[in-house]
């Protein structure tokens, strides 16, 4: 039988090296999915494909405010700055990227077809998910709302994958230039719903590795189950 006072010091230290790992290479896939996406998106005239792009650049913003957090020994301290700079970070996506949706909705050009954009929304599908996953588990475990934070923009950045590609797609195959904006409209609109949470820090009830399971998880109060503590907890 083990002994949670014991482990679980050790265990933190483990959390936030993971974290710092999974931190630096969100940013390293997001610099290079954002120079990719707002390239092929400038050539194409694609709102959408500029508009993920820029959720990237985003997401590398958000990424480096959670590294900055924890590259101090008292990380807690820093944990609302670095929810600031990801709510703000979502509120400046949303409002670029609905501007440039109503400018082509208005008929300043329509999409083109982007092979490039379809390649890394396809590859953007298959990656985020198990970063996003890995992120969130060790930021639940560790009781950090920035890490959790992060994560959720790297799991939006999932579902914008998904959206940039039916979008892009219809737009190849039957040149349905406006699904190109409404998919952009999308982005903005998932976007400025994570800002308001992520500025309430209603990102999930992190549960920090030494802490006791409170009674509003066992009545269900985690809506997402995020309060489940995982298999690796020492508890």
């Amino acid at each position: 039988m083990t002994t949670p006072n014991l482990t679980v010091p050790a265990r933190r230290t483990v959390l936030r090296r993971r974290i710092r790992l999974l931190v630096a290479a969100t940013i390293t896939y997001n610099v290079i999915e954002a120079v990719v996406a707002v390239t092929a998106g400038s050539l194409a005239s694609s709102a959408a494909l500029i508009g993920f792009g820029l959720d990237s650049v985003v997401e590398v913003a958000s990424a480096a405010a959670v590294a900055w957090q924890f590259s101090a020994a008292d990380h807690e301290r820093r944990e609302k700055t670095a929810l600031r700079v990801i709510a703000v970070s979502f509120f400046a996506l949303a409002a670029y990227v609905t501007f440039d949706a109503v400018r082509a909705l208005l008929g300043s050009g329509e999409a083109e077809h982007s092979t490039p954009g379809l390649i890394l929304a396809a590859l953007s599908l298959m990656i985020m998910p198990f970063l996003s996953y890995a992120q969130r588990r060790a930021g639940r475990e560790l009781g950090s709302a920035s890490a959790v934070a992060d994560s959720k923009q790297t799991l939006l950045c999932t579902y914008l994958s998904g959206v940039l590609l039916v979008g892009l797609a219809l737009n190849s195959l039957f040149g349905w230039s406006w699904a190109d904006t409404i998919a952009a409209l999308v982005i903005a609109a998932v976007a400025v719903k994570e800002g308001r949470e992520a500025w309430r820090g209603d990102v999930c009830c992190a549960v920090p590795a030494d802490a006791a399971v409170t009674s509003s998880t066992a009545a269900g109060g985690c809506a997402d189950g995020c309060c489940v503590p995982s298999e690796e907890d020492p508890r």
